[in-house]
């Protein structure tokens, strides 16, 4: 936390403004908007209700075809479920470790010769990572599929200076309590589409119809922020570009840390950033590939810092590797398979301290001597 959530929630409740509708709401989209340069936005209960808006607002549904990174979270996917939609997977490029634009147009190619034309592309910036957007971008307005871009992870990232989170047609951010900034939970849709947050506003409060008693035309969702956990979110983007800096300062002791040890001849590797891209690296995250590095892999690393209380991560898996999607199409090479397998996410909060380093550098000078 900041020093301003207190204030605004104390606010919130002096005014009695508790409900999903008030000032702070207001204010906290006002704020989003500044902030990445999109023109419109909806603050939301979290970003799964953001990304299932957007489909909804795309007009997806039962059977249609969404494609969708295969590298990231459950919730970028859910949704296209909840549609009654098919996900189609997309695997990773080496570059970035998000959604490959080659295998995104042979999945797109592969669909329309079978008369199915996509409804959507969702890609992720993965661990803060912006993906390919210029290229996806491209590839979305080649083939006239709108892309709903996955930013949850990525608040304050940018390429070439453009927010993440601005990219698509319909554009999703997260504020859940491990984000770089949060509500505790929330999320929000952004679009420079006045029409579609419009309705987005709509459809998350019951899609209540401008009556004098209560009528609906529309099945509507309970999504809308509260004004309490929007003045949580005010304060917190106060402070957002101060966790930017305190996230890369962890990558940074991460990198000079691995440097030292590939020194000795290791060769452990980090989630590139390629030029012109700026990562909020809200999560630090290694590969380890156990035959460049005399046979350790992420699960030795893992297992040693968890032995010392220490909480690391592997990556991702999959979706397409997941049960619950099986049976879901995907086009790729195993890239983001292989990164499941080497890969880790290492103690990333902004709030770690000399003391924690030098603890989580001891635990990682046991297994890398």
């Amino acid at each position: 936390m900041g020093e301003m959530e207190q204030q605004f929630v104390n606010e919130a409740f002096d005014t009695n403004w508790i409900a999903p509708v008030g000032p702070h709401v207001n204010a906290f989209e006002e704020d989003l908007c500044k902030y990445t340069g999109a023109k419109h936005a909806a603050a939301l209960g979290s970003g799964t209700a953001a990304i299932h808006l957007a489909l909804i607002l795309l007009g997806v549904g039962r059977g249609d075809k969404v494609l969708c990174q295969s590298m990231t979270f459950s919730a970028s996917a859910n949704p296209i479920v909840y549609q009654g939609a098919i996900p189609v997977f997309v695997d990773s490029e080496e570059d970035t470790w998000n959604m490959s634009p080659e295998f995104l147009e042979k999945a797109i190619v592969s669909l329309l010769d079978k008369g199915e034309k996509p409804k959507a592309i969702i890609p992720v910036h993965l661990y803060g990572m912006p993906a390919k957007m210029e290229e996806i971008c491209a590839i979305g307005e080649k083939y006239d599929i709108p892309i709903i871009e996955d930013a949850a992870e990525a608040l304050g990232s940018h390429i070439n200076g453009k927010m993440c989170g601005t990219f698509g047609k319909l554009n999703v951010l997260s504020f859940n309590g491990n984000k770089i900034i949060t509500t505790s939970s929330g999320g929000a849709l952004l679009s420079d589409d006045d029409s579609f947050i419009k309705k987005a506003r709509f459809l998350a409060t019951q899609a209540r119809d401008d009556a004098p008693h209560y009528q609906h035309s529309h099945i509507g969702y309970n999504y809308r922020l509260s004004n309490v956990l929007a003045g949580i979110g005010r304060g917190q983007i106060q402070v957002l570009n101060k966790r930017v800096e305190q996230r890369r300062k962890v990558f940074g002791f991460y990198k000079q840390y691995f440097e030292e040890k590939n020194k000795k001849g290791y060769n452990v590797a980090f989630q590139p950033e390629p030029k012109s891209y700026f990562s909020n690296r809200w999560l630090t995250s290694i590969l380890i590939t156990p035959k460049q590095n005399n046979g350790i892999t992420r699960e030795t690393v893992r297992l040693a810092l968890d032995a010392e209380n220490i909480e690391a991560r592997p990556l991702w898996k999959p979706m397409h590797q997941q049960p619950v999607f099986s049976d879901a199409p995907f086009f790729g090479d195993g890239t983001s398979e292989r990164l499941f397998d080497n890969g880790l996410c290492l103690p990333s909060g902004s709030n770690l301290v000399e003391a924690d380093f030098a603890r989580i550098a001891e635990a990682l000078d046991g297994v890398f001597v």
